[in-house]
């Protein structure tokens, strides 16, 4: 065994040796090359050390120190090439340097003229401290290894080479707090180990020599979130084997009293909000050159504002919360509420995390918003420091309300679409020149969700008065076929008026229009689309003779008729045969006859309506005759032909023209035909 470790070690001191000198020879001289150099050495030193001296010696132990402490130079100084996060970095690596130098300070602690029991205590307290180093250094690599971009193995590849060399410094380090029997086993491990790891640094120097590396902020926020959970657990550790070793009879009480005390105060910490908010302003004021990380930030503000949560009540929540919510968030606002324009002033909307308030916020305040864009901080205003305007804008209750700490105005294409009032964050400060950036950018944009959500509500009401205006112009398309038949009636009467079938017929004319003007009254009452009704079969014939009957007063019509059977809606069905029967009258001569015809068709039944009047261009059927307010006709609408098309559609069924110019025009319904279970039924 004695053996193996020498010679393990003793190839990995010549393997790092002999990469050192060859980077010292062609390397470029920046800072990123000199640390790795130096690191080489210091490692090629610890392992000859551990060849030549025994394990157990001071020197090996303090090279080890050395080595660790060389390795992170080198990775600080990947950081600081690119300047990014390196106040934050520096402070993560100095205490990991702390840990490595105490480790050898413990080292040389051992080998003072103490008694047995300290030397076990110093021992063990040394032993903590090397894993405290291992884990430390194992999460500074690994974040190191994610923000290498893939491009740079070489980077990628040193990472892997120092995670495995500090991942087998944790594992042997823990199997020797557990047995340190296999000291020997353990250093021969090592050396093995060490020898794998000079032969992937061999790889890595000759993939890429481009040292460059950039963090993130939440790269380096986890980072000295696990250095402080290492330190946590390395104290308690420490403390515990010390009360072990110091408490005699009461070692295992004081051992208890110190993990549920330490538990205990770490549960508190996390669990205090104000702590919380303290600690992030403090890392923010003091290792970062910005206070926010823009990018999560801005994702945080859009998925808040894009993504419709739902609350308890399992409702979604309205898009004004969201609002609330996304802006307060940036400044770790509690709560907020939402002011909105109406009329001159600003009244509640929405609250979020505020008590319920019926409160204005004024006519001054809308003004000042609208015409400054200024965001309002309503310390200075409370004291006297703001502006006179601001001062005689902000209404009495806001500045009367503690809670209350920033007014950000709310704008999109200049004009105040709102306000938002932001609650004291739980560390109360001061506004400063990000956070009026960031909240004036998130306002505008805040702004012009809301100014989307009200068109969409406009847009949603001008479609239901397009409805409403549709089914008026139906409507009076129908009332001008019903005047036209009354002034044929009224002009008939005038030569016809002693003929007693005259008299029969105009009767039953004058009823039909009274009874057809109540329908279409309460058409028009109905302001909602009118509900889906099942199709029924309908007697195509006898519709057919009822509309002829009507009709042939007014103008000559002829019917072919036959048994068949379709379904539809009566009403709607008899609606589009007169629409199409008035336009055959309207266009066609006085003696010129108009047909309805009915032809079944297997699963199909049709219903022709012919004239011979001037007829239509196969331009004008192509693309004029189905568009709404579109006539050949100088007095007309241009209505009928495409609310019959509508309707036949809503049946199921189609609507097809054929027409010459001067020859006439025919309009084809077809229809589903109707079963015999459906009859029946």
């Amino acid at each position: 065994m004695a053996t193996l470790i020498l010679w393990s070690h003793a190839l990995a001191a010549l393997v790092f040796g002999g990469l050192g000198v060859a980077q010292l020879r062609g390397g470029a001289g920046h800072w990123p090359h000199g640390a790795f150099v130096t690191a080489l050495f210091a490692t090629s030193l610890w392992a000859l050390a551990v060849a030549g001296i025994d394990a157990g010696h001071v020197a090996p132990r303090i090279a080890e120190s050395v080595r660790n402490i060389a390795w992170l130079g080198f990775m600080l100084a990947l950081v600081r090439r690119d300047r990014t996060g390196n106040f934050a970095l520096g402070a993560v690596y100095l205490l990991v340097v702390a840990i490595a130098v105490m480790s050898a300070l413990m080292a040389i602690a051992e080998m003072a003229p103490i008694d047995r029991e300290a030397v076990v205590a110093v021992g063990t307290a040394r032993l903590v401290f090397r894993m405290m180093t291992a884990v430390s250094a194992l999460v500074l690599v690994h974040h190191l290894y994610q923000a290498a971009p893939a491009s740079r193995g070489g980077i990628r590849l040193v990472m892997l080479a120092l995670g495995a060399m500090w991942g087998a410094d944790l594992v042997l380090l823990t199997l020797y707090y557990f047995q340190a029997d296999w000291v020997s086993w353990l250093s021969a491990v090592r050396g093995m180990t060490m020898v794998g790891v000079a032969a992937v640094l061999m790889i890595a120097v000759h993939r890429s020599g481009d040292w460059t590396l950039a963090l993130s902020r939440p790269v380096t926020i986890r980072a000295l979130t696990a250095i402080g959970i290492v330190l946590y657990v390395g104290i308690v550790a420490l403390a515990t084997s010390l009360a072990g070793s110091y408490a005699g009879p009461y070692s295992r009480i004081a051992q208890t009293a110190i993990v549920f005390g330490a538990t205990a105060t770490l549960m508190t910490m996390l669990s205090t909000p104000w702590l919380r908010a303290w600690t992030k302003v403090k890392i923010a004021k003091h290792l970062f050159r910005h206070r926010y990380d823009y990018r999560a930030e801005w994702q945080r503000f859009t998925d808040t504002l894009g993504m419709s949560g739902t609350q308890f009540d399992g409702h979604p929540e309205p898009l004004g919360t969201r609002v609330v919510k996304a802006v307060a968030d940036l400044t770790d606002s509690p709560g907020g509420l939402l002011l909105v324009p109406d009329g001159a002033s600003l009244e509640v909307s929405t609250t979020w995390n505020w008590r319920d308030t019926t409160e204005s916020g004024g006519e001054a305040l809308a003004r000042y918003l609208g015409n400054g864009a200024r965001i309002i901080e309503l310390d200075p205003v409370r004291t006297g420091d703001a502006l006179h305007e601001e001062r005689a804008s902000v209404p009495t209750w806001l500045s009367d309300c503690h809670e209350a700490w920033a007014i950000v105005p709310l704008l999109h294409g200049g004009n105040l679409v709102g306000a938002i009032v932001l609650a004291r964050p739980p560390v109360d400060r001061a506004l400063d020149w990000e956070d009026f950036d960031l909240l004036r950018v998130a306002g505008r944009q805040a702004a012009s969700y809301l100014a989307e959500d009200r068109a969409h509500t406009a847009l949603a009401d001008a479609a239901r008065f397009d409805e409403f205006n549709r089914r008026f112009a139906f409507i009076l398309h129908d009332i001008k076929n019903l005047v036209s038949q009354l002034t044929l009636v009224a002009r008939n009467a005038e030569r016809h008026a002693d003929n007693p079938d005259f008299r029969v017929d105009m009767i039953a004319t004058l009823k039909d229009s009274s009874d057809r003007m109540n329908a279409l009254l309460a058409r028009l009452s109905q302001h909602n689309a009118a509900p889906s009704e099942p199709l029924q079969p309908v007697d195509v014939g006898a519709l057919v003779e009822r509309i002829v009957a009507a009709r042939k007063s007014q103008h000559p019509i002829a019917a072919r008729v036959v048994p068949a059977l379709a379904l539809g809606h009566a009403t709607r069905l008899e609606q589009v045969l007169g629409h199409l029967v008035q336009n055959g009258i309207e266009a066609s001569s006085v003696d010129d006859p108009i047909t309805l015809s009915i032809d079944a068709q297997g699963d199909r039944v049709a219903i022709d309506v012919i004239d011979q009047g001037c007829g239509m261009t196969p331009g004008f059927v192509r693309d004029q005759l189905f568009r709404p307010f579109v006539s050949s006709k100088p007095a007309g609408f241009g209505i009928g032909a495409f609310e019959a098309r509508q309707l036949v559609q809503a049946m199921g069924g189609t609507l097809e023209v054929t027409s010459r110019e001067g020859q006439g025009t025919r309009f084809r319904i077809t229809l589903p035909a109707a079963t015999v279970m459906e009859a029946a039924a």
